[in-house]
């Protein structure tokens, strides 16, 4: 059990804490509710941009890197769909280099032409190598356009297109900085060896004077329910076939989304499930088959995947998928099936949270869900899925008419 402590300061930042005296690190985690969903349409690949332009250093600390390094620190930053996430790993005594340094650029933060010129060609090499160079590496592009049509989950986090993140400007870049980086969109972490109060104080004095932005996030369009089944094929330079499977599922506060991680974890976690004993190890089908969720806050997707063997057709692959999800349905899936995965997910829930830095990341999201008590409790929600009810949930998601289908299709026949 993680025993949490919370507190809000004056201007909204939300800060929660936890006692780990088993260690003299301290880890610093500050996560931002801002993701590629609050992006606008034809300015995509924002948020990602902006996490690398958080390295270029701030008016007080021109040198993040080198400051921390000093102090004996490690940081490092990601950013999804829903929210961009820093941390820093630091000897507990330097805790306060690693708040000094979040809470300066959080409000100072040094915008320049140049460091903007200098990340956006990092960032444009980096959609080049991992979109454009890598086999299979727009596949995201392709199905999210297909399966979205009103969320703004229907562009990846890295951008839309290459000329969005090419051609946006610094005053663009300024004006997304100054609307989502500010301590009310903002959730603080700390966990160390220090007691709750001194956290507060801390937190209080590096950032108690930064100014709340007052901004209120729009609500973003909801996802019309998929009627009709829908695909898209492509041809591309790419060593084999791949098919796509893309269902849409719920929200991540929603009481089946656990049941919907369940799923995927059935059909194809480890050497055990199924896609792994009925169709991979058949040897005739497939060279990788799995299931899995984005995992999204907003309703998301469960995704189906499989690269195709030579000279095998789609349909063969598909009958043999559709076999499996089958059996699921008619409730062919032994308790001992979920128990399994249950116990897989206690397990590393619990190995995660060991480090300091994983913890106070876990305690940060959980706060952003609005109920930070699940790091303790949502073990639990998974302990309730029985066979019944995961056929039912897969009975809801896996319809052929909520189903998006990706054909991506080698040109080198």
């Amino acid at each position: 059990m993680i025993e949490i402590n919370r507190h809000i300061l004056p201007n909204g930042l939300r800060v929660v804490h936890n006692r780990n005296a088993a260690t003299q690190m301290a880890a610093v985690n500050l996560l931002y509710r801002v993701g590629s969903k609050n992006e606008d349409a034809d300015s995509t690949g924002l948020a990602h941009l902006l996490e690398h332009l958080m390295f270029g250093g701030s008016e007080n600390a021109p040198d993040f890197d080198r400051k921390l390094q000093n102090a004996g620190g490690e940081c490092n930053a990601w950013t999804n769909s829903d929210i961009t996430n820093y941390y820093e790993t630091v000897p507990s005594y330097n805790i306060e280099t690693a708040l000094w340094l979040e809470s300066d650029r959080m409000q100072n933060l040094l915008l320049t032409d140049k460091s903007l010129e200098v990340q956006r060609s990092v960032v444009m090499e980096e959609f080049k190598q991992r979109c454009l160079n890598t086999p299979y590496g727009d596949s995201g592009h392709h199905w999210r356009k297909i399966a979205y049509k009103e969320h703004p989950y229907r562009w990846p986090v890295i951008g839309e297109k290459l000329e969005h993140i090419e051609n946006v400007t610094a005053e663009r870049v300024r004006s997304f900085y100054r609307r989502f980086y500010s301590p009310d969109n903002a959730i603080l972490s700390i966990v160390g060896n220090m007691d709750a109060d001194e956290a507060f104080r801390l937190a209080e004095k590096w950032f108690g004077d930064i100014p709340a932005s007052g901004f209120v996030h729009p609500a973003l369009p909801v996802e019309p329910v998929q009627t009709e089944a829908r695909s898209l094929r492509v041809a591309k330079d790419v060593p084999h076939d791949m098919l796509v499977r893309i269902y849409h599922m719920c929200d991540r506060m929603h009481a089946d989304y656990q049941t919907c991680d369940l799923l995927s974890d059935v059909l194809s976690n480890g050497r055990s499930s199924r896609f792994y004993r009925n169709i991979l190890m058949r040897g005739n089908l497939v060279s990788s088959v799995d299931a899995s969720i984005t995992g999204d806050i907003d309703a998301g997707v469960l995704i189906v995947k499989a690269h195709l063997l030579p000279g095998v057709g789609y349909k063969a692959v598909e009958d043999a998928i559709d076999a499996e999800i089958d059996a699921v349905l008619s409730g062919k899936v032994d308790a001992w099936e979920i128990e399994k995965n249950v116990n897989r997910f206690e397990s590393n829930a619990l190995f995660t949270n060991i480090n300091n830095d994983d913890r106070a990341a876990n305690l940060g999201y959980y706060e952003a869900l609005g109920d930070v008590e699940m790091i303790n409790s949502e073990v639990g929600r998974y302990r309730q899925i029985t066979p019944k009810k995961l056929a039912e949930v897969a009975a809801a998601v896996l319809r052929p008419e909520n189903c998006t289908t990706l054909y991506y299709e080698s040109n080198r026949k």
